[in-house]
């Protein structure tokens, strides 16, 4: 069956009505069928518009002013020693003029050089105060130039080590959690990947610091990072590591609660996050009709959050994460899956795929439906916890239709945009006063923001964003991408 036959695009779907058939169409699992409202409401009292309250810290409360958020994203254009330039402050200054009044993490920052996932990816370093304080700066005026008041205008920062993925100084140096039978081919390893007990308790001294530097630069909150891969969701399904990190789900989540209570200890009035995986599934590669489909049999043990299939779920350990992340002072949860290494359908639904991924096992929707579902069950258990939901862009038109519905039903608190805020930073603006989208601007997943970087190049929206339209190297991408067609031996999407 072709690609076409299995997919049907976003944009193809007519009207609401369209959309509920498709998704009728399709194989969806018990308790992933989205919420969809028929008409989108607009003032003070609508779903999207409603201000929100999260507790940061302590009996620190702050109220969200609607209900949109910018996700954090991994950029490839900063120094070389990790301090911003001219594009990642553009980039942060359309987040604040965007209208959304929650940015979670602002963008994904290394803690120290070894945990940078390219060489062009924002670190802490002697100069962060000043660098990330200023960025917020920025943000921060950009939107009260466009929204006016900025007291309902929650930042945070996202800090990171990128372990297994580690790429410094442009060439891959992983630091790994355990051995993995897959994934370990993926990358060069030596004796030395492995962190080691001693090398992770150093490693929650640096987080410490980078949480100091973030509240000392004005930021809200931290997001300790456990998502995509890298290593505090690489420590949850470590399940034969050895030593205090390893084993039961209480060791594996040793070094994410031991850090998050050393920075409470540090920064008290810090407010934490986590932006976690749900769940995993096994890795996945190009079959040779193109489409992806796991690299291993089953069982597979690897997946946080997994059956044991590889490709099915079971939430009962994050679940039990969740409370113990409540137990340790976070508040919000930015609900996430998979990594964009080995599994992106799962993670970044598209229609089309990096030109080194794999064309979508399914259709796109299942993927959004599943995610959606999973964030509103494990909301449903967790009161004491504020989410922010992913996985939206890909809904396109649609986009509002279901957030609304999600919010009204109170199956997440926010809503949070990634790819889409790269093309299209006006939407939360523009569906909150009501204005008709533009249809020109809405991110169509073309994958280029993961393509370009994955090539060296800067990371951005190409195809939509007239500023790197212009850029040289949009010219490079475009060659980059033909090869990588010819590779595949012409095969089209």
């Amino acid at each position: 069956m072709s690609t076409r036959d299995r997919i049907t695009q976003v944009r193809r779907l007519a009207d609401v009505a369209a959309v509920r058939d498709r998704l009728a169409e399709l194989d969806l699992e018990t308790g992933t069928d989205l919420c969809l409202d028929d008409d989108l409401e607009v003032g003070p009292d609508a779903p999207l518009a409603r201000p929100w309250t999260v507790a940061l810290a302590g009996s620190t409360a702050r109220t969200v002013g609607n209900r949109f958020a910018v996700l954090p994203m991994e950029g490839w254009d900063g120094t070389t020693d990790g301090r911003p330039t001219d594009l990642v402050a553009r980039r942060w200054e359309r987040f604040g003029a965007g209208g959304a009044k929650l940015v979670w993490g602002g963008e994904a920052v290394a803690v120290r050089v070894d945990g940078r996932a390219n060489p062009n990816q924002l670190c802490i370093g002697p100069s962060s105060v000043d660098d990330l304080g200023g960025l917020r700066s920025r943000l921060v005026a950009a939107h009260a130039g466009r929204h006016g008041p900025t007291d309902d205008l929650v930042v945070g920062l996202q800090l990171t080590h990128s372990g297994r993925w580690s790429r410094p100084d442009g060439s891959p140096v992983p630091r790994i959690a355990y051995r993995h039978p897959v994934l370990d081919g993926w990358v060069p390893l030596d004796e030395s990947s492995v962190l080691s007990d001693g090398e992770l308790d150093d490693l929650m001294g640096d987080f410490v610091v980078a949480a100091e530097v973030a509240a000392e630069a004005g930021f809200d909150f931290v997001d300790v990072k456990a998502c995509h891969g890298y290593l505090l969701h690489e420590l949850l399904s470590g399940v034969d590591r050895d030593g205090s990190y390893g084993g039961a789900l209480e060791d594996r989540a040793r070094f994410q609660l031991g850090t998050l209570a050393a920075i409470r200890a540090a920064v008290p009035d810090l407010g934490l996050g986590v932006r976690l995986s749900l769940y995993d599934l096994a890795p996945h590669e190009a079959g040779p009709d193109g489409v992806g489909r796991p690299a291993v049999e089953a069982p597979y043990r690897f997946a946080f959050g997994g059956d044991g299939t590889g490709t099915g779920l079971d939430l009962s350990e994050p679940d039990r994460l969740l409370g113990m992340l409540a137990d340790a002072g976070v508040s919000m949860v930015c609900a996430t899956a998979g990594s964009p290494y080995h599994c992106p359908h799962a993670q970044r639904p598209a229609y089309f795929p990096p030109s080194d991924g794999y064309l979508p096992p399914a259709d796109p929707l299942v993927e959004v439906a599943r995610l959606i579902g999973a964030t509103a069950a494990l909301r449903a258990r967790h009161p004491e916890l504020a989410f922010v939901g992913s996985g939206y862009s890909y809904l396109q038109e649609w986009l509002a239709h279901v957030a609304q519905a999600e919010v009204r039903a109170g199956r997440v608190d926010a809503v949070g945009l990634g790819r889409m805020v790269l093309s299209y930073p006006d939407l939360p603006s523009d569906v909150l006063a009501g204005r008709p989208l533009d249809r020109r601007r809405l991110c169509r997943t073309f994958s280029d923001c993961t393509t370009a970087p994955r090539n060296g190049l800067v990371s951005g929206c190409f195809p939509l964003d007239e500023h790197y339209k212009a850029m040289e190297a949009r010219v490079e991408l475009t060659r980059v991408k033909r090869e990588a067609e010819v590779a595949r031996g012409g095969r089209r999407r």
